[in-house]
């Protein structure tokens, strides 16, 4: 069985599923859905249009960079069929779609922290501008700040001044 791949949105196409559109220069355009051969007739950059592959990957939305993508390309050049590989293969599989997930995992958090300090300056800057608004018990308690008193021995002042 052999999955495509849809030319406008990268999607997998399954067999008996979709749109083959054919150039005059006999080029092959898969589509998944009419959707994407719509877009494609209207010539529609994949690259501009928010829900693509392209679009995400081109503004840093997905992973596009990993070693786990290896896996997944196409191949053309017939392999010979060897049991043991197709067996060590066939156990990797699970393992492989454990670290692209555990790596994908990450990588959304790493998206995710630049919001995250951006909304806490912002409401920094809120409460800074609406602090009249809370109750004056509250803005008691979060405008007093905790002294530390430290003592300091004379002995240790005397050692310091002699060192100079």
């Amino acid at each position: 069985m052999r999955l495509e791949k849809c030319w406008f949105c990268s999607s997998t196409v399954y067999p008996g599923h979709g749109i083959q559109f054919v150039r005059n220069d006999a080029k092959v355009f898969r589509f998944c859905r009419s959707k994407c051969h719509k877009n494609f007739k209207m010539k529609r950059n994949p690259r501009k249009v928010k829900w693509t592959k392209a679009y995400r990957c081109l503004h840093g939305k997905d992973m596009t960079q990993d070693s786990t993508f290896e896996f997944e390309r196409k191949r053309n050049r017939p392999e010979r069929y060897d049991r043991n590989v197709t067996e060590q293969t066939l156990k990797a599989i699970p393992l492989i779609t454990k670290i692209r997930h555990e790596r994908q995992k990450k990588h959304i958090t790493n998206r995710q922290k630049q919001g995250k300090t951006k909304e806490r300056e912002r409401d920094a800057k809120e409460l800074e501008q609406d602090i009249q608004m809370l109750p004056k018990k509250d803005v008691m308690l979060s405008t007093q700040k905790t002294k530390v008193v430290v003592k300091v021995s004379q002995q240790q002042t005397e050692e310091n001044l002699m060192e100079e």
